[in-house]
């Protein structure tokens, strides 16, 4: 009896000591355990050698295999532990891919190149909020978190300036800030998109200004049909100053000008006008250019100096792909797009592009011009909107035609260019079609300058699935639940009862 006794006990010794060491580390206490294990096992298999013809027992045969069964499963169940912790694999199902960080996300984790960290000042760690942090350690070394009670950890808090429970900050080589929340309530509002541009604007070396241009018909910055708020709210949270500006009125472009956003202008913008943008573009600006249909802009000879030439045909889509989603042929659904960093990381992803010109490359020397949007092979050039709609080969241009180009020069100084054929794509609404807002927000971020690895698709907000119920309904569903559907099964129990007795 002693024997099984020591021979079981060294056995469960030993595999732990195995696990432990295999899962975690080789440390003094899988060592003890894996030796102790042993020497158990040693010393019952002496003792049990001393009794001579014990071996040739049915019940040491019978225990035997019992025994190598049992240490059979123990060996295949810590295998498979050891594979699941060293080799973990995650499966996200759900529909907007919620528990996987966006591609934009990774591509900002994983370029975090110094130690970052993100303290959550809460008295209970959020679950939800940890399982986001743990997402993004897991694409980088650099990216620790902490949770941190304040009522405990006075000190730290102090030194932070807390001043309420569910306050988080960022910490980056001498930086710090704080990501401000719509509610610091238990930190249950902080969402990928507000961390992700919380650590990209953290590792910026100064703060950017966006100009969008007025006085034109441009559009306005404003929640109103055909407004901006949308895009303008969205370059805001990720960090950039949005200034407005009358060039007309000022006579030069503010010098803290990053870049200049021209959207939708529907008149004619003086000469005076376009030679300073011209100027400015000269000496090192970047533009974005956001073109309506019917309008006469001037920016013809911009254009034409970086191999740009507007088309005033309007393109329409006969695929009927429109007529699908409930739009007419003159909406655009894209899935082509150019070989750029802004468009690179969007695969087959759909955009919608209303209202668009065709735009034409001219080969220019030192300048570099990648077509960025690009329509379907059953799209065209429509001359002639009073008539039918149809394609006509004579007057009409036929596609795939450049809904939007991106170009670059060198010389004389470093200077970017993005020019759409659309304006409306980016106004609310529409912004927040598809890949729409993407496009803008990356076309923005390759202007100034940002690290092309990280121009990706932005992460998506969770779709909100909660069922409203009336009262009516709650009682229902809870009578149904409590009382009914036991009751039934109690009925029906007692009915077959009484038939078989």
């Amino acid at each position: 009896m002693i024997t099984k006794i020591l021979f079981l006990l060294g056995l469960a010794l030993g595999v732990a000591g195995l696990v432990a060491g295999g899962v975690g580390e080789w440390s003094l206490i899988p060592i003890l355990l894996l030796a102790a294990g042993v020497i158990l096992i040693v010393i019952s298999l002496a003792i049990a050698s001393k009794n001579r013809g014990i071996w040739s027992k049915r019940s040491t045969q019978v225990g035997t295999n019992a025994l190598i069964t049992t240490v059979s499963v123990l060996v295949i169940l810590g295998l498979i532990n050891f594979l699941g912790v060293r080799h973990a694999a995650r499966w996200d199902l759900t529909e907007n891919q919620i528990f996987t960080l966006s591609t934009q996300s990774q591509a900002i984790a994983k370029n975090i190149e110094q130690p970052l960290k993100v303290w959550v000042f809460e008295r209970n760690p959020n679950p939800e909020l940890e399982n986001l942090l743990e997402n993004y350690r897991r694409y980088s070394s650099n990216f620790q978190y902490e949770f941190v009670d304040p009522d405990i950890e006075i000190a730290v808090a102090r030194e932070f300036g807390v001043t309420s429970p569910g306050e988080i900050y960022l910490e980056y080589n001498d930086k710090r800030q704080q990501i401000t929340l719509q509610s610091t309530a238990l930190g249950e509002n902080l969402t990928e998109t507000q961390l992700t541009n919380a650590i990209a604007n953290i590792k910026r070396d100064r703060n950017y200004t966006i100009y969008f241009l007025q006085g034109h018909g441009e559009s306005s910055l404003e929640a109103a049909q055909g407004g901006l708020s949308q895009a303008v709210g969205s370059l805001e949270n990720k960090g950039y100053t949005v200034e407005t500006f009358n060039l007309a009125a000022s006579g030069s472009i503010p010098d803290n000008a990053d870049v200049v956003v021209i959207a939708g202008a529907t008149r004619t913008l003086l000469a005076g006008e376009v030679e300073a943008l011209q100027q400015y573009i000269d000496n090192g600006g970047n533009l974005l250019l956001m073109l309506s249909p019917d309008t006469e802009t001037g920016f013809g000879s911009l254009l034409n100096n970086w191999g740009i030439e507007i088309d005033d045909r309007l393109i329409i889509d006969g695929s009927g792909a429109g007529n699908v989603l409930g739009l007419g042929p003159a909406v655009l659904i894209i899935n082509s797009y150019g070989n750029h960093p802004i468009t690179n990381s969007f695969g087959n992803g759909i955009s919608i592009f209303p209202e668009s010109l065709p735009l034409e490359i001219q080969e220019r020397e030192a300048i570099d011009t990648t077509p960025l949007i690009v329509s379907g092979d059953n799209t065209w050039g429509e001359s002639d909107l009073a008539g039918e709609i149809t394609f006509d080969p004579e007057s009409d241009l036929r596609g795939p035609l450049n809904v939007a180009i991106a170009s670059s020069k060198q010389q004389p100084q470093s200077s970017r260019l993005v020019v759409f054929g659309s304006s409306t794509f980016a106004t609310n609404g529409w912004f927040e079609q598809q890949l729409n807002g993407d496009i803008f927000l990356n076309s923005v971020d390759w202007l100034i300058g940002e690290n092309e690895t990280v121009l990706a698709v932005r992460p998506r907000e969770q779709t909100n699935r909660r069922i409203n119920l009336t009262p009516l309904q709650a009682g229902l569903i809870s009578w149904m639940a409590l009382i009914i559907m036991p009751l039934l099964g109690l009925v029906i129990g007692v009915i077959l009862w009484w038939r078989r007795r």
